[in-house]
């Protein structure tokens, strides 16, 4: 269809335009109306998050040949993947792709905190110890490289349409930026939007310091994967404004607000007794 061609030419400027334009937006909103009193100053934690952004940035476009919307149309070309072998409406193979790869970040999530040595790697993301539309960028090189292979393979065997990559690659984008970020929703607007997507009060329970507390929440755009497997928690047992986020052991440690430190992480804590199933995971709603 015509938006699967479009999305193949426009693919980095309608990416980046949403992501500027958001992130513009995040940022104001998090002056207006902070859930949180930071730890550190923007200058510090932003350079340092917002450097490893664009150093990832740059090792993806060196290690992969093509962007995952190309990918989308090389499938589309060969044939692979179910939706490039049934005849559906094109809105309606665009929705089923988006949905189902929401779900494969979902368990993407919930493996990279199950396996010790993948945990060391996204422990990254969960040691910054402010909490901010720039945390929801922040991943270690190693970890974008094994996101963007099962990117890859999900698309390859859901046969998503180019379309819907550049859909979700957008969506994801915003609403990790929205659902990290340092912002004050009222109580019913927030139990509202819930229902489908993940606020964040919902997502930020998933950065505590607290073993069970961490252990749930995982998705980023759609809250109904975690409604479904039994891993959502409403609440962190303190409040949000004085909850502890990070990872325990790694509190107050300053490689944690630099670029240097940031990488070198995984090879100096370990995580060890952090992980799903060595320590013990949310099953249940809090109340």
């Amino acid at each position: 269809m015509a938006f699967n061609e479009f999305a193949l030419a426009n693919e980095t400027v309608t990416r980046l335009s949403f992501f500027f334009g958001i992130f513009a937006l995040m940022a104001v909103w998090e002056v207006a109306a902070p859930r949180r009193a930071r730890l550190h100053t923007r200058t510090r934690r932003w350079s340092a998050n917002l450097g490893l952004v664009v150093f990832n940035t740059v090792l993806v476009r060196l290690t992969f040949p093509f962007a995952s919307v190309a990918f989308a149309t090389l499938a589309a070309q060969r044939g692979w993947g179910l939706l490039n072998n049934i005849d559906l409406p094109d809105g309606l193979a665009l929705v089923l792709a988006v949905v189902a790869m929401d779900f494969a970040i979902w368990v993407q999530h919930v493996m990279v905190h199950a396996v010790p040595v993948l945990w060391r790697l996204h422990q990254v993301h969960h040691a910054d110890p402010d909490y901010d539309l720039t945390t929801g960028a922040r991943f270690h090189p190693l970890e974008i490289i094994l996101s963007m292979l099962i990117k890859f393979a999900v698309i390859a065997v859901i046969g998503a349409p180019a379309a819907a990559v550049l859909v979700f690659e957008v969506l994801l984008n915003a609403t990790a930026m929205f659902n990290h970020g340092n912002v004050k929703l009222p109580a019913a607007a927030d139990a509202g939007l819930r229902v489908l997507l993940v606020t964040p009060d919902m997502h930020r329970v998933h950065h505590s310091t607290d073993n069970a507390e961490a252990n749930s929440n995982f998705g980023f755009n759609l809250s109904v994967w975690d409604r479904l497997f039994g891993t959502y928690r409403a609440a962190t047992r303190l409040p949000q404004e004085s909850m502890e986020i990070g990872v325990a052991g790694l509190g107050g440690d300053p490689r944690c607000v630099s670029l240097p430190g940031m990488l070198a992480i995984p090879f100096i804590n370990s995580g060890e007794g952090y992980a799903i199933g060595h320590g013990g995971a949310a099953g249940h709603e809090a109340r």
